[in-house]
């Protein structure tokens, strides 16, 4: 054998690198798909144009802000505007246990609701009763809460409200749920869960569909109920969707609703019901505190940061996949 094919016997015998073989099929995916691509310029010009162009206003956290000399030529104050939040205001740690308050709250009540409603609507073998009930669960989403707000203050108006009639019926005492600081938060809670539970099963119910039914005829000749079914089929098949709609939503912990909350308050549950938002909304537009707000902003977005990071690391660790 000659020199010329030992060599072409080693080349073809020689282990190609994972790593550049990994990047070399990526490439020729790519350029496969060259032409798909011309569709994400519009998504990215809007990410880079409304939300990545803008970034730079996080200067302002770190700024006296003056209208007049804008944001660059505002004196600096370093972090000023932080020491006052954590060590000077007598607000913000008020504000900041009912935002984490009411954001655990809707964690831990909300979170599990929609995957209950997903897994009842799985159940019902009426296809018509099935639609108009998930028609009705999630129409609640599509109106704001300007519009809901007032049917909740009429809902539970302790005069005239139909609750509290239902509630006189039966000897209990007209209950002001939206004045008195022990129903308030319950009330926050329960009305968010009736107007998202519907529209998040949508999600869930398109996990259902992707189980392969097979599994269920195995299960029913093992002599598997239907709640062992649930328990051993349906959750685990799903639980991917779950884990990831939890680590973003703990992600907005911060996050408490301000529409909402903006819409049901007044003085009479501030004290309860005062959160971050609605403390930016005083403090930095109507007391045109910038720099203030923009600080309060910027901690928001770390703490999420840092949850998502984090519940994700422990999740992948757990086996689960994550969403990075």
């Amino acid at each position: 054998m000659n020199n010329l094919n030992i060599a072409k016997i080693e080349s073809v015998d020689k282990p190609v690198g994972r790593k550049s073989s990994k990047w070399a099929a990526t490439w020729r995916e790519y350029r496969k798909s060259k032409y798909l691509f011309f569709m994400l310029i519009p998504v990215i010009a809007w990410y880079a144009i409304f939300h990545y162009g803008p970034l730079y206003g996080i200067l302002l956290a770190f700024k006296d802000f003056s209208p007049r000399l804008g944001i660059m030529g505002s004196p600096w104050v370093g972090l000023d505007h932080f020491k006052f939040l954590f060590f000077q205001s007598p607000d913000f740690m008020r504000i900041f246990r009912n935002t984490v308050l009411i954001s655990c709250y809707h964690i831990i009540f909300g979170f599990p609701a929609p995957i209950i409603l997903a897994l009842l609507l799985n159940e019902l073998r009426l296809g018509w009763f099935k639609r108009i009930a998930q028609t009705i669960s999630y129409l609640p989403h599509f109106f704001s809460w300007v519009v809901l707000s007032g049917i909740v203050i009429v809902m539970l108006s302790p005069s005239e409200g139909p609750v509290n009639f239902l509630l006189q019926l039966v000897g209990i005492e007209p209950i002001y749920f939206l004045a008195d600081t022990d129903y308030f938060r319950s009330t926050l809670v329960g009305t968010g869960i009736w107007k998202e539970v519907g529209f998040g099963t949508i999600i869930y119910l398109a996990a259902l569909s992707g189980i392969d039914p097979a599994l269920y005829e195995a299960a029913v000749i093992d002599g598997a109920n239907r709640i062992k079914q649930i328990w051993y089929i349906t959750l685990p098949s799903i639980l991917p969707v779950i884990t990831i709609l939890f680590i973003l939503s703990l992600g907005g912990i911060l996050n408490a609703g301000f529409d909402q909350i903006f819409n049901l308050y007044n003085p009479a549950v501030y004290e309860v019901a005062d959160i971050i938002d609605t403390y930016v909304y005083r403090v930095g537009i109507l007391g045109a505190q910038f720099g203030l707000t923009t600080a309060v902003g910027l901690f928001k977005n770390v703490i999420g940061i840092a949850l998502v990071l984090s519940t994700n690391y422990v999740v992948k660790k757990m086996g689960q996949e994550g969403v990075l």
